[in-house]
């Protein structure tokens, strides 16, 4: 099978490609393998970024070896960023009968366009609400709490082209992603990360969806008990952008979250405050658990990704790496703004993303690590 280059034409075959190049520069090859390693080739064309067709042999090849990772522990980490480099070559290509079989699978477990919210069509008023980790509590839907859910989901199957998920990871950091983030056609962040001047470049403004996590509410703005302006300038960074909160993640959670919903209507927010459906939540986590991720916790980063898988014809995700160095082996900070390390054994972030790169792989989604053109 021929070589394509990124016009389509019809190359050389591969193997005469190869021998070609390898006799070019044969000599500095075997000085550099004798410096660097035997995998110096690969590396080298990793300066030939995204030239290669996602389905050319090359890429298939390279593909295939990260796919061919069953589970994480099966390689060393340099081994699978190497593995993820050589994949950098190739210019990501979504496969539609790939990304339309995992959609229906979701749509099987979890249903995001009907179940990703709480409301008043799939809660009615009256509903004994089973909470998502404290399973022995139950939460009467009063008529109070009836009224803070929307009518209906807001959002539909495939509603939009192009989404961006942005994770907090430091990966983005001197990315100069910002642009392409604020271009695509929906933008979901997780736990309202600082989005300024200051950060823009790589990260971009634009947001549709932002999560909370009422630890934030509780340990930042002392669960809005006392002054809660601080925190309504916070959500300002956002615009009009809806926010998300695990209320009923347990029962701690609950209350917190509803004073968000309160503020923001005491302050006349246009915004729209939602309440993630615990058995969508537990229904993601047991999709998940049967791919290898088996935490505590999933990552908010994780169940908006779920759900835009759902809700998007195309998702990119932005921001998304669980190492402490970043695909060439630099040490990178732990979040974009700061160098804070979450609580141990909580979340399983390598495994999430390891899953993320078998997706990209397969055509599913486009994981990017890589700056911004």
């Amino acid at each position: 099978m021929g070589y394509s280059d990124p016009s389509g034409r019809d190359l050389l075959g591969n193997r005469s490609l190869c021998f070609i190049f390898i006799c070019a520069f044969g000599l500095v090859t075997l000085l550099q393998q004798i410096l660097y390693g035997k995998n110096y080739i690969k590396r080298y064309l990793e300066m030939y970024d995204g030239s290669y067709e996602f389905n050319s042999t090359t890429c298939k090849e390279f593909r295939q070896e990260i796919m061919d990772v069953k589970v994480l522990t099966m390689v060393k980490t340099a081994d699978l960023f190497d593995r993820w480099r050589n994949l950098q070559i190739c210019k990501w290509e979504q496969s539609k009968a790939e990304t339309n079989a995992f959609k229906s699978s979701l749509s099987h477990c979890c249903n995001a366009p009907s179940f990703l919210f709480t409301t008043k069509r799939n809660t009615p008023s009256g509903t004994k609400l089973r909470y998502e980790v404290d399973t022995s509590g139950i939460l009467h839907i009063s008529s109070e709490i009836f009224k803070m859910f929307p009518d209906d989901m807001p959002y539909t199957k495939s509603q939009f082209k192009k989404c961006a998920v942005i994770g907090n990871g430091g990966i983005i950091k001197n990315s100069k992603c910002g642009k392409e983030i604020d271009s695509a056609d929906f933008v979901f962040r997780c736990n309202i990360p600082p989005i300024s001047d200051k950060y823009a470049e790589d990260v971009g403004y634009r947001t549709d969806i932002v999560t909370i996590n009422p630890s934030i509410i509780t340990e930042r703005f002392q669960k809005l008990e006392k002054w809660r302006k601080p925190f309504y300038e916070v959500l300002q960074n956002y615009e009009n952008s809806s926010v998300v909160l695990p209320a009923f993640y347990n029962t701690r959670n609950t209350d917190v979250s509803f004073r968000v919903k309160y503020m923001l209507d005491d302050f006349d927010s246009q915004k729209g405050v939602y309440f993630f459906h615990p058995q969508y939540l537990l229904n993601v986590q047991r999709f998940w658990s049967l791919q290898g991720v088996r935490a505590k916790r999933l990552s908010s980063g994780l169940m908006l990704v779920t759900a835009a898988m759902e809700l998007c014809e195309e998702v990119h995700l932005y921001g998304f790496w669980a190492f402490p160095m970043n695909p060439a082996g630099i040490f990178i900070t732990h979040h974009y703004y700061d160098n804070v390390k979450p609580r141990p054994g909580f979340h399983a972030m390598p495994h999430e993303i390891f899953n993320f790169l078998h997706l990209h792989s397969r055509g599913i989604l486009h994981v990017h690590t890589n700056p911004c053109r």
